[in-house]
């Protein structure tokens, strides 16, 4: 578990030598040219360098023109995108992530990701090791897999996904999950992390906000970067962006910690992936 050395530049390598940083925007359901820009560019007027996006958003190309309309280079942003579920299959992902690189209007792709374990998702791998390969993506990953794809995975290709982006919070703590990524050296990156708010009123999760002096939200997103996980708080509102980047301040106790670790309840906001075979 990690503490306070953390700030807002802090990055994690990945598996294959690429940095991500610890604290990205989520940008489902922000799909206006107006909603986007004012996201992004809060976002980055308080530090973040980590944008997640997908296809199935149908907001990349927003992004990619909010992104050029900021003065920033493009070294320094981090951007993932995902895979949809329709895109399946060795030439068909190889399209798709094409038509991705295009609306985004950049060179390449920071991690690229299969959205949701569907059928074709081994075939589609491999297009994204060749896409690896090619340096059309920097690194690759996986989202909402669970340890019986992540095997399957493992079995049938050659290179290991650097993360696996899940729902992770307090309330969704699958710990079988979480700790097979560990042993196999994949990042584990939250979405969802602050449940959408359901959770706020907790009793657990409002006396460690009264202690520690900070939002429900900033209890959840430390709770899981102290995990040495990655965080990606959706929001197009300016003050909850500024508001989730000030985490980086205190740390959560131990046995704190602890009190959090034990509020799992299988609390889901999306299809449940045990249920894909």
């Amino acid at each position: 578990m990690i503490g306070k050395e953390l700030n807002i530049n802090s990055k994690i390598k990945l598996n294959n030598g690429i940095e991500i940083p610890r604290l990205g925007l989520g940008t489902y359901r922000i799909t206006s040219q107006k909603e986007v820009n004012r996201a992004i560019h809060s976002a980055f007027d308080c530090g973040y360098r980590l944008i997640d996006t997908a296809s199935a958003y149908g907001n990349e190309r927003e992004i990619g023109n909010a992104i050029k309309e900021y003065p920033i280079d493009r070294e320094e942003i981090f951007i993932t995108t995902k895979l949809g579920n329709t895109d399946h299959g060795y030439e068909a992902a190889l399209k798709a992530f094409d038509e991705s690189l295009r609306k985004l209007n950049c060179d390449y792709i920071d991690l690229y990701l299969i959205h949701w374990p569907v059928k074709g998702r081994i075939e589609s791998w491999k297009a994204i090791e060749k896409l690896l390969e090619q340096g059309k993506c920097k690194s690759i990953g996986v989202s909402n897999f669970m340890i019986s794809h992540l095997e399957q995975l493992l079995q049938n290709t050659s290179v290991i996904p650097a993360v696996n982006q899940i729902e992770f919070n307090p309330f969704m703590y699958d710990t079988d999950v979480y700790n097979y990524c560990i042993n196999k050296n994949i990042i584990v990156e939250a979405y969802t992390p602050i449940t959408k708010g359901k959770r706020f009123s907790h009793k657990v999760i409002k006396q460690l906000s009264k202690k520690y002096e900070k939002t429900p939200a900033q209890i959840m997103l430390r709770w899981s970067l102290q995990k040495d996980v990655v965080v990606i708080p959706k929001s197009s509102n300016p003050k909850r962006i500024k508001e989730n980047a000030e985490i980086f301040d205190f740390e959560i106790e131990k046995e704190d910690m602890e009190k959090l670790d034990f509020l799992d309840e299988k609390l889901r906001s999306s299809p449940d992936p045990y249920n894909f075979i």
